[in-house]
């Protein structure tokens, strides 16, 4: 097949997005590799259109979402159709189930095949918000219908994403998992200078990489390192990443005591995976997760996750992890059931879970769900010293 010109649209990214601006930039990546032409449109302060090394990446003024800690929205939607027109794509791909759904019947009528790529669980999200399990799952379903109607396909990460659109019958689901660099993220990025800096002697040190948002829950992190002290494990945890729950929770740790460390968007990857490597157990809290990169990530670099049951995260964890309640004791629990295996033993185990995510099984599948192929195998990479 010849290449193709996939146009991609998201919102909610910014310079200090985690798991959704690194699957933005690996997939472009991956598309770019194989040969296709990947131009991915989002909302930003000031319109710049530049090559980069996931394609081409357009950004479009678009304003502040109140309360979101900084992301922006593609509002302007005459604009955009605009700017579609303009770049005539030979597929769509659209990275936000809510304000962006109209660009569904954009694509019909202009016979652009369409994607929608599933994040999130709108039930999911809508529990985390305060509607009771029956509203979300009624608003979800209704929300859903109408996705599934106007898209060529919907895109899941895993089995847990893709039940809420079996629920209601669709039948236009694909499965395409999402990825990690096992070679940026490695157990050999263990570094007892990190370590030391964050936790004193035999301290257990967590570590939660994750947006401070209501639909995370970080909040349930702080339990548990309240749950942990109460039953005498010396316990140290570090929160890499921001939000607008971040003063919340930072009042909170010094009105209680709590010895935890907030270092806000970290944004060297290599200090990040220094972080996720040196950590005893990493925490995965968010009840709405679908996929969880920050956790694969920790588990490539050697580190086992204790993530929320109610997420997807089980799904990919599997035995590698531990699997908890969404409340303080149950990530308690998990943390206590982790660490009582020998440290040879989980940090293997969390690796070679990893080992089954690389970025290459992902573009492949995202590729198929776009009815498309490498149109070129991608160059092997030359190892270091070899001209």
């Amino acid at each position: 097949m010849s290449a193709l010109r996939i146009v991609r649209l998201a919102n909610f990214v910014t310079p200090a997005s985690g798991g959704l601006r690194t699957a933005l930039r690996e997939l472009g990546k991956g598309y770019l590799a194989a040969g296709h032409e990947p131009v991915l449109v989002i909302p930003g302060q000031y319109a710049s259109d530049r090559e980069t090394e996931q394609g081409r990446v357009i950004t479009v003024p678009g304003p502040l979402l109140p309360g979101t800690g900084g992301y922006r929205v593609l509002t302007a939607g005459r604009r955009v159709a605009a700017l579609l027109e303009e770049l005539a794509p030979d597929r769509l791909e659209v990275s936000d189930r809510t304000t962006l759904r109209w660009t569904g019947k954009w694509a019909r009528r202009a016979r652009v095949p369409a994607v929608m790529v599933s994040h999130e669980t709108a039930d999911g999200v809508l529990r985390t918000w305060g509607l009771s399990e029956e509203a979300a799952r009624r608003t979800a379903d209704a929300l859903n219908v109408r996705t599934a109607h106007t898209y060529a396909r919907v895109v899941c990460t895993t089995e847990f994403a893709e039940r809420e659109f079996l629920r209601i019958g669709a039948r236009n689901v694909v499965r395409a998992p999402l990825g990690v660099d096992l070679v940026a993220r490695h157990p050999a990025l263990r570094d007892q200078a990190v370590r030391a800096a964050h936790a004193r002697g035999a301290e257990t040190l967590l570590v939660m990489c994750s947006r401070l948002s209501v639909e995370k829950r970080p909040g349930t992190a702080l339990d548990a390192v309240e749950a942990l002290r109460r039953r005498g494990r010396r316990v140290a945890l570090v929160v890499a990443g921001d939000g607008p729950l971040r003063s919340r929770l930072e009042q909170r740790a010094r009105e209680r005591a709590l010895p935890v460390s907030f270092l806000g968007h970290v944004r060297d990857p290599g200090v990040l995976g220094a972080l996720q490597a040196s950590a005893d157990v990493c925490l995965a809290p968010g009840p709405a997760e679908t996929f969880g990169l920050a956790a694969l990530e920790a588990m490539a670099c050697g580190t086992p996750v204790v993530a929320s049951t109610s997420s997807a995260l089980p799904e990919v964890i599997g035995s590698a992890g531990a699997v908890a309640a969404d409340h303080g004791e149950g990530f308690a629990d998990a943390v206590d059931l982790l660490m009582a295996r020998a440290e040879t033993e989980r940090r293997r185990a969390a690796r070679a879970r990893a080992e089954c995510f690389g970025w290459d099984t992902a573009v492949t599948a995202f590729l198929a769900a776009h009815d498309a192929t490498a149109v070129r195998r991608p160059r092997p990479a030359v190892p270091e010293g070899v001209s």
